[in-house]
């Protein structure tokens, strides 16, 4: 998990605490110590996805295992949280990246980073619509007036969506309208 990410704690319908996981952690490990068989909702703020923790043994073995080893200082390449995926191409994308400085990988990275700096409104609006999304269908999937509302958010349209929405409880609601700010944006 990304050191620099935020994730979000609903219990019930209150939003309990959001932060870095150094933040969440620790409240997340003792509320499933008080109770375990407690509905903790956990999400990842950039993603609108719900992500669960191994929470056995100590809160030092915890944040141990979910917090990654700060970074060493010293000679040597940095450690960039690299994930290895497969990627499908064909065999000229693959011969031209092998001509590329720094190889495949590296021309790769590149070309994404460049994409995402000239990424249009209306793509960020789109990706951040459907991040709202798959947060909404967590937190308000059987929420009167749902289906209206995700169509509001698809569209961009916040004066529906807040009308929609106006009767679900604050921080539920709280927390849509923020992750779904740039999808209201374009």
């Amino acid at each position: 998990m990304d050191r620099a990410r935020t994730y979000t704690l609903f219990v019930g319908d209150e939003l309990v605490v959001s932060g870095d996981l150094a933040a969440l952690l620790p409240e997340i490990k003792r509320r499933f110590d008080a109770d375990p068989g407690e509905y903790l909702l956990i999400l990842d703020d950039a993603t609108g996805k719900q992500v669960d923790f191994e929470l056995r043994g100590t809160l030092e073995q915890v944040l141990e295992r979910h917090l990654p080893p700060p970074e060493p200082r010293g000679p040597g390449r940095p450690r960039l949280g690299v994930v290895a995926r497969e990627v499908t191409l064909l065999p000229r994308h693959w011969e031209w990246l092998a001509d590329q400085p720094g190889g495949a990988s590296a021309t790769l990275r590149r070309l994404v980073d460049e994409a995402r700096k000239h990424e249009t409104p209306k793509a960020r609006a789109r990706r951040a619509a459907a991040t709202a999304g798959r947060a909404m269908t967590a937190l308000a999937g059987d929420r009167p007036n749902f289906e209206e509302a995700y169509r509001a958010l698809d569209a961009g349209d916040r004066d529906r969506f807040e009308a929609l929405t106006a009767g679900w409880p604050e921080d539920v609601r709280g927390y849509l309208l923020r992750v779904a700010q740039e999808a209201f944006a374009a």
